[in-house]
């Protein structure tokens, strides 16, 4: 658990540090800082996207995912937990923003933020490789310190809410942390922490797909409700996992 408690420390720094240049900046500049963030943003997603192996299994994880997302109403209930830490934070909001600007500011931040910080492979990879060794930590250094400059950059325009994302970081790399402690000998035989491993790629994949709305909320162009695709995580390597017990080749 070393590395995810690494990662949250670093995402509260950085954060810190983003609110009090943030609040030197302009408005236009925040604007600003926001369209290159979402050009980056757009970027990585478009990387990550383009490590599928069959683009019919990422799209179908997608759909199947994201029908269960809305029946189950994950993105509201992601909003009513980001509404409520920014209840208790209220203190730390601009006192340029009113009740309803610094809310909505706030619930941005830490959905967009958690989102950034948890979907992706150093997310799993890293947190389940710390989970078997406790002095593993090397991958999850390295993305301590990406989600440094990340919650740097984005609470200069975001404010607060992006680090309570650390909340967010902690629970989902602390709970694959707790799955390498518990499976570590199997998932390492199993080779289930190898990059590319057909599982982990059309996961990784399927969440580049998912992170393409967080440059769409970035550049104003639409507010997806993405928290309603995340099950779209687990649906793709269930695909592969059926395709291969069924005997359909995977990759074409």
């Amino acid at each position: 658990m070393a590395g995810t408690i690494l990662n949250v420390f670093t995402i509260i720094f950085g954060t810190l540090i983003g609110i009090t240049v943030g609040n030197r900046l302009s408005k236009q500049m925040q604007e600003s800082v926001m369209t290159g963030l979402g050009f980056v943003t757009l970027l990585i997603s478009l990387q990550n996207a383009w490590k599928t192996g069959n683009p019919l299994i990422p799209l179908l994880a997608v759909i199947i995912g994201v029908i269960i997302g809305e029946l189950m109403g994950l993105d509201a209930a992601v909003r009513r937990f980001g509404g409520w830490l920014q209840t208790k934070a209220a203190q730390f909001s601009k006192g340029g923003d009113d009740a309803a600007q610094a809310r909505t500011r706030f619930i941005t931040g830490f959905v967009t933020a958690s989102l950034l910080f948890c979907v992706g492979p150093m997310t799993v990879i890293g947190a389940v490789q710390n989970g078997i060794d406790p002095a593993n930590i090397q991958l999850l250094a390295i993305k301590s310190a990406l989600d440094f400059f990340a919650a740097m950059a984005f609470a200069s325009s975001l404010g607060i809410g992006v680090g309570f994302a650390a909340i967010t970081a902690l629970v989902v790399q602390g709970g694959f942390a707790l799955i390498g402690m518990a499976l570590g000998g199997t998932l390492t035989a199993a080779g289930a922490l190898d990059p590319n491993n057909i599982y982990l790629r059309e996961m990784t994949a399927t969440g580049g797909i998912i992170m393409l709305g967080i440059p769409m909320i970035l550049l104003e162009l639409k507010q997806p409700r993405l928290s309603n695709f995340l099950p779209a995580l687990v649906i793709a390597p269930l695909l592969v996992w059926l395709a291969s017990l069924l005997g359909i080749p995977v990759y074409f």
